[in-house]
C-alpha cells in the first residue's frame, strides 16, 4: 500500500466490521482501496456540502415553532403525501434489488412502513423488562404503544397490525387538526413541488441502475440523519404547547430515533456494496446529487408557500 493511500486509510474509519478487517489484513487490492478513497473524497466535497443537508432553511424557520396552525397543517398535508407515496419507491427499490441480500434489506423498510413490527431478538432475551420508550412517553393519547415502536432488528417473525402502519400513525396526527383520511396522502393533495421530490425518489432511489440507485440511497440516508427530524419535532412541541396539547408526535419521534442509529450504518452499507460490485461513481454521484436536489426541492416548495401566504 502506498503512503498516499494509507494516510488517506487513516483519515477513514471503516464501518463494517468485515470491511475493516479485510482492509486491515490488506486483502483488499490497493487498487479497490484507492478507488474507495477516491470516492469518499468525492463524497465529501460532492454530496455531504449539499444545502439541504447542511442548511435547510424551512426546517430551521419551522423548528423556532413560528408556524401557526394553518401553516402546520399545510405541512402536514404535504409530508403525508411524500410518506405514502414513498412506499411506491421503495417497492421499486424492492424490484429492481440488485441482489438477495439487498432486496432482503430493501423489503425490512417496506415491510415496516406498512405495519409489519421490527422483532428485536437481543432486546427481548436481555431483559423481560423493556424502557418506556420516548415515543409512548412523549404523549398517553398517541394509542401507539411499546409494542408498535421497536426501533431496531427485522421483520422476520414480526407481527403485522395495521395501527403501525407509519401512515396510520401520521393519520392518528393529522385527525387532531380535523385532517382525515380524504384529506391527506393522496397525490391529487400535493403541491408541484411535494409531487417532483416523489416521481424523484421513484426515477433514483427506485432506479433499475443500481449505481445510481446506491448514490440516491446514500444520499437520502445521509439527509435523513443530518438533524431534521429533531428540527421539526422542536417545532411541533412548541405549537403542540401552544395549540393543541393533544397532538402525538409518534411518527417523527419514532423517525428521528431511527435515524440516530442508522447514520453510522449508511456507512457501513456503502462499504458492503462498494466491494461486491465494480461500482461506477459518476452515477452514484451524479445519482446522490440529483436525489437531493429533489429532496430540496420539496423544502424550497414548502418555504415558498409559507411566504406566498404571508403576502
Amino acid at each position: 500500500m502506498t503512503r498516499e493511500v494509507e494516510q488517506k486509510m487513516v483519515e477513514y474509519t471503516f464501518h463494517c466490521a468485515e470491511i475493516r478487517g479485510k482492509a486491515e489484513s490488506k486483502a483488499i487490492p490497493e487498487a479497490r482501496l484507492q478507488a474507495f478513497v477516491a470516492l469518499v473524497g468525492r463524497i465529501r466535497a460532492e454530496i455531504l456540502p449539499h444545502s439541504v443537508i447542511q442548511n435547510n432553511a424551512y426546517t430551521k424557520w419551522f423548528m423556532t415553532g413560528a408556524p401557526d396552525r394553518r401553516e402546520v397543517e399545510h405541512f402536514l398535508r404535504q409530508f403525508s403525501v411524500f410518506s405514502n407515496l414513498f412506499l411506491e419507491a421503495q417497492l421499486k427499490k424492492v424490484i429492481n434489488a440488485p441482489t438477495l441480500e439487498a432486496m432482503r434489506a430493501s423489503k425490512e423498510i417496506l415491510l415496516n412502513e406498512l405495519g409489519v413490527v421490527f422483532r428485536n431478538r437481543q432486546s427481548q432475551s436481555q431483559s423481560p423488562v423493556k424502557p418506556e420508550s420516548p415515543v409512548k412517553a412523549e404523549s398517553q393519547s398517541s394509542d401507539v404503544d411499546d409494542a408498535l415502536v421497536e426501533q431496531e432488528g427485522s421483520v422476520e417473525g414480526g407481527t403485522f397490525r395495521f395501527a403501525a402502519a407509519h401512515f396510520e400513525w401520521l393519520l392518528r396526527m393529522t385527525g387532531h387538526l380535523g385532517l382525515g383520511f380524504g384529506d391527506v396522502g393522496k397525490r391529487r393533495h400535493g403541491t408541484p413541488s411535494t409531487l417532483y421530490f416523489c416521481d424523484e425518489l421513484a426515477r433514483l432511489y427506485g432506479s433499475e441502475d443500481p449505481h445510481t440507485a446506491l448514490g440516491a440511497s446514500f444520499a437520502v440516508e445521509n439527509w435523513a440523519a443530518a438533524g431534521f427530524w429533531k428540527e421539526l419535532i422542536a417545532g411541533l412541541r412548541i405549537f403542540k404547547a401552544r395549540e393543541c396539547p393533544d397532538l402525538p408526535l409518534s411518527f417523527f419521534l419514532w423517525h428521528d430515533r431511527v435515524e440516530d442509529q442508522h447514520a453510522a450504518h449508511t456507512w457501513a452499507e456503502l462499504e458492503e456494496e462498494f466491494f461486491a460490485m465494480d461500482l461506477d461513481q459518476e452515477k452514484f454521484i451524479a445519482g446522490g446529487r440529483a436525489m437531493l436536489d429533489g429532496v430540496a426541492a420539496f423544502w424550497h416548495g414548502l418555504d415558498q408557500d409559507r411566504h406566498q401566504a404571508s403576502r
